[in-house]
């Protein structure tokens, strides 16, 4: 037993050493063989666990807690709740975190990298706050980039307002973070130059060191370049985005995170342009482990990309089974849905999408308001003007809207339905009488609608809008005068009345020298003045009417051989290669010649062979006009037709161009 014990506290001095050296491989085996002369040993137990964690040995350092869960007890909280959210076993890890009968500083640390993958942040900034006010070491400066990191997320995720926390900005990734939040902001440009800060930053951090090389910069400035240029996208200079991307790309930094969101960011590019590059860069959203390093967002938009995708490229059933998947995983959304129609649409589906569409607006009355939006549009797709103009108004938020308003007067008024157009203005103005009486929206609403009831002729329904524009402004003498031009035609009393309102002659009149203008350079025109008549012109006597003189009217001349007993060629006025019985000039009489006509043919079979001088050959058409006959038009072989026109969809005026008829040849568009 002695001699055991020498050997096991040997053991321990060589687990000792090697772990102040960081050898905790060599550490494994002395502890496997401590274990084995005790394995209850606590310690042990213990430092072997931390081992199998120093090495990246997650599942066996887990499977050994399970284990020896009674021996080790509360002892492990941390090594297991970290094993776990190193696994992805995120929400395990938070159980075992808040199962903790203490909590710990190290504790608290892993609790808020557990909350920021949950995407928990406000409870995640609350855990930051507190370590940073209640604890004094080394990692402050860590502790200050985290919270920095989750203000950022707020601000792009949720949309919440950024706060100054006073956190310092004298590292690379702190400049990052917070450039990461005024994009969140919309504060592009500030954006833009912080990161320039941050980039610079960086490279004078890592050029003290001299084993780091230029490309182990580049490296690390690849999410620097890459968010840049994303600023760079949303503010439209899409090729300069387009380089910066690719050269990200190049570096194949080993964040798969960093290539995923910059290869999907280049598909949004695209579009449904250069299409093979697209499916190559889709393929670095599929790395492994991607879903560990994004946000839920920025996955669903990758999803959302595959699937636009798969519908560019003419993959319907990849579409559809990638749209499917969105549903169920977002019942909600109504992406997948609207990515679904436009599928069904490329495939001349259109009546089967609006169903699709109709449906799910039903279901999610909180999302219905593009989804009719779409449905709108479609009917415009197939010409039902009326019931795009229906679903238009049965959108709530939108229905009082003056590009609403304005939407559906275009589109009754394309179909003459002036009684709908005027209805769409009533029901506006009541609303705006009713929440904003007299604001500029009301009274523009108001003006807009008299004068379209103006324009119709109906100026009888104009009376009570123009009233109320007047009463707003009485000095407003158009509208005064178009109040009085209405009244005229329903109470001329009251046109009478409202006609003293309008200013006098005096005070509209101008001084204007009309001969002066008349003659000016930019008159279109001049009234030219009377010419002087050479001596004195007699006076008239009263009563002396002057008479004026008529012109004669010469008879034009007959032709020589005008026959006024025979009815003129009523196709005498056109050219005669275009008149009906025209049959061409005669080159010369035909003479029967000796040596004309094929070889060793004779003239006298060749009069027998003459079919116009048979009997039987069918008698020319006769002139038009004579009573033997009438001449038929040939039969067309091939009639075009029409060339059809695809309906506007902002519910313009369609036009359907005219039918030709074409003599011979095929029809085509």
């Amino acid at each position: 037993m002695s001699g055991g014990g020498v050997a096991v506290a040997s053991l321990w001095t060589e687990v000792n050493r090697c772990g102040q050296s960081g050898d905790y491989t060599r550490a494994l085996k002395a502890l496997t063989k401590i274990l084995h002369e005790n394995r209850d040993d606590v310690t042990a137990l213990h430092c072997k666990v931390v081992c199998l964690v120093q090495t990246g040995s997650f599942k066996e350092a887990l499977n050994v807690m399970n284990t020896h869960s009674k021996s080790l007890g509360s002892d492990v909280v941390f090594e297991k709740a970290y094993c776990e959210y190193r696994l992805n076993r995120v929400e395990s890890s938070l159980k075992t975190i808040e199962s903790a009968p203490e909590q710990t500083d190290k504790l608290k640390e892993l609790y808020g990298q557990v909350l920021y993958r949950l995407e928990r942040y406000e409870e995640c900034r609350s855990v930051y706050t507190d370590l940073i006010r209640n604890s004094q070491d080394e990692y402050e400066e860590e502790r200050k980039t985290n919270l920095a990191a989750v203000v950022a997320a707020m601000s792009q995720w949720e949309k919440a307002s950024m706060e100054d926390l006073g956190l310092p900005e004298s590292t690379y990734e702190l400049c990052y973070n917070t450039a990461c939040a005024l994009i969140g902001q919309g504060q592009l440009t500030e954006a833009f130059n912080k990161l320039r800060q941050a980039e610079e930053l960086c490279r004078v951090s890592l050029a003290d060191d001299s084993d780091v090389t230029e490309e182990d910069i580049e490296s690390e400035l690849a999410v620097i370049h890459s968010q840049m240029a994303y600023i760079m996208q949303l503010q439209g200079r899409t090729d300069e985005a387009l380089q910066l991307y690719n050269q990200v790309i190049k570096l194949k930094p080993s964040d798969v995170g960093l290539l995923a969101v910059t290869a999907n960011n280049i598909i949004t590019i695209n579009k449904d342009q250069n299409v093979f590059d697209s499916k190559k860069k889709v393929k670095l959203t599929n790395a492994e482990g991607v879903e560990y390093k994004l946000a839920r967002k920025q996955l669903q938009a990758i999803e959302f990309n595959k699937a636009l995708l798969a519908m560019y490229t003419n993959q319907a059933d990849q579409c559809r089974k990638l749209s499917s998947s969105l549903h169920s995983q977002n019942p909600s959304h109504p992406r997948p849905v609207l990515i679904q129609a436009a599928q069904l649409c490329r495939e001349k589906q259109h009546s089967r999408a609006i169903e699709l569409l109709q449906q799910f607006s039903d279901q999610n009355p909180e999302s219905a308001s593009c989804i009719k939006l779409t449905m709108a549009q479609l009917y415009l797709v197939q010409g039902h003007v009326t019931k795009a103009c229906d679903v238009l108004r049965s959108i709530e938020a939108f229905r009082h809207k003056a590009g609403m308003v304005s939407a559906l007067v275009a589109l009754y008024s394309h179909e003459e339905d002036i009684d709908g157009a005027i209805d769409v203005f009533k029901q506006a103005i009541e609303h705006f009488q009713s929440e904003q009486p007299g604001s500029a929206a009301h009274l523009a609403l108001v003006r807009e609608a008299a004068n379209f009831k103006l324009k119709h002729g109906r100026k009888k329904e104009a009376i009570s809008d123009l009233e109320q524009l007047w009463k707003q402004n009485t000095k407003d003498v158009h509208t005064l005068a178009q109040l009085i031009s209405a009244y005229s035609l329903v109470d001329t009393n009251k046109a009478k009345s409202l006609s003293k309102h309008l200013p006098s002659a005096e005070t509209m009149s101008f001084n204007v020298d009309v001969d002066e203008l008349e003659n000016s350079h930019g008159a279109t025109f001049v009234r030219k003045k009377a010419g002087k008549v050479v001596g004195e012109s007699l006076p008239k006597e009263p009563g002396q009417v002057e008479l004026k003189k008529k012109k004669k009217k010469k008879k034009g001349k007959l032709p020589k051989n005008y026959d006024p007993n025979v009815t003129p060629d009523p196709e005498r006025w056109l050219p005669m290669r275009e008149r009906s019985y025209y049959r061409g000039k005669k080159k010369g009489k035909k003479k029967e010649q000796i040596g004309k006509g094929t070889q060793g043919a004779m003239a006298g079979a060749s009069a027998e062979l003459d079919a116009s001088k048979t009997a039987s050959s069918p008698p020319t058409s006769p002139r038009p006009g004579s009573a033997s006959g009438s001449s038929t038009a040939p039969s067309s072989s091939g009639v075009v037709p029409p060339r059809q026109q695809k309906p506007s969809s902002s519910g313009a005026t369609r036009k359907k161009a005219p039918q030709k008829k074409k003599k011979g040849g095929k029809g085509g568009w």
